[in-house]
């Protein structure tokens, strides 16, 4: 069974004009967790001038109600990110190094090997202090400012990374650039350097390939996918970066292809509406509007 990490606490609100209460962030956790989610990337721990829908990731933290088999992920970009993550009480951290130096400037003022560095340095933290730990890659498709992006890179990110104690690596299609064959590729380049890790991928659906991306994925045997209800989500730094492939529409899809993913679509679909109330516009999700199918 694949698994789905649900992004939306995190990658899908980042992006987002309207700043959701604290209230709202935690309601949002909890409704995916009574559809069924058991990974959720609740926050992340940075600059919160940078990403102000962010800046209260430990409040959201502390007013949970921890539910009994479901890990809550913080996304952290260096030492001091994970320092506050470990202490607000995260299952798991997520660390991203961007595949292109382009990328890493403007988001972080930084290079690709020296966000590398730092993420060595905070997996092996993790590893000693028994915490998952994950690696994203991200612009691993293509960067907004570079280009095309070689897929050699993201191989030796994720060979580091691996290397430091990472116990899942995954490829992230920041912009929304991937097609299919790529995801082949860079699945199988780092299948070929880090082993024993765990595969995930992170697909957005700005050019209408997210899903096909998924798909082929799944194929491919990777472990988890990335989604986020109502398809909201993109980057503050990634110009035009529209939202991540949709849970709603992941689960419908792979519920049919006949792939379980133990999220249970009738509690899924009112997620959106909360959304689009919350966010103040008709969240981007499908299947909500379409339907399921058969009735």
């Amino acid at each position: 069974m694949v698994g789905i990490v649900e992004v939306s606490p995190r990658d899908g609100l980042q992006n987002e004009r309207a700043l959701l209460e604290t209230g709202a962030k935690i309601e949002l956790i909890e409704r995916a967790v009574s559809a069924g989610a058991r990974r959720i990337e609740a926050v992340s721990f940075v600059h919160p001038k940078l990403v102000p829908a962010m800046a209260d990731a430990e409040a959201v933290m502390e007013g949970l109600h921890r539910a009994d088999g479901v890990s809550y992920i913080g996304l952290v970009l260096n030492r001091r990110g994970y320092d506050r993550a470990v202490q607000a009480g995260v299952d798991e951290v997520n660390v991203v190094v961007p595949a292109s130096d382009g990328f890493a400037e403007a988001n972080q003022n930084s290079t690709t090997e020296a966000l590398t560095e730092v993420a060595e340095e905070v997996l092996a933290e993790a590893a000693g202090r028994d915490l998952f730990a994950s690696l994203t890659i991200a612009t691993s498709f293509g960067c907004p400012f570079d280009g095309e992006v070689d897929p050699d890179r993201v191989v030796e990110v994720a060979r580091r990374g691996a290397a430091a104690g990472a116990k899942e690596i995954a490829i992230a299609d920041t912009i929304g650039v991937g097609v299919p064959t790529q995801v082949r590729t860079l699945l199988d380049g780092v299948r070929s350097v880090a082993p024993d890790a765990l595969m995930r991928a992170h697909f957005h659906n700005t050019r209408n390939t997210g899903f096909a991306n998924a798909v082929v994925a799944l194929e491919w045997g990777v472990d988890w996918l990335d989604s986020s209800a109502g398809g909201i989500g993109g980057c503050p730094f990634a110009p035009a970066a529209t939202g991540n492939i949709a849970t709603e529409d992941l689960v419908y899809l792979l519920d049919r292809m006949g792939h379980p993913t133990g999220l249970d679509l009738d509690a899924l679909l009112p997620i959106a509406g909360f959304l689009s109330d919350q966010l103040g516009y008709t969240v981007p999700a499908l299947l909500p509007r379409a339907g399921t199918f058969p009735s």
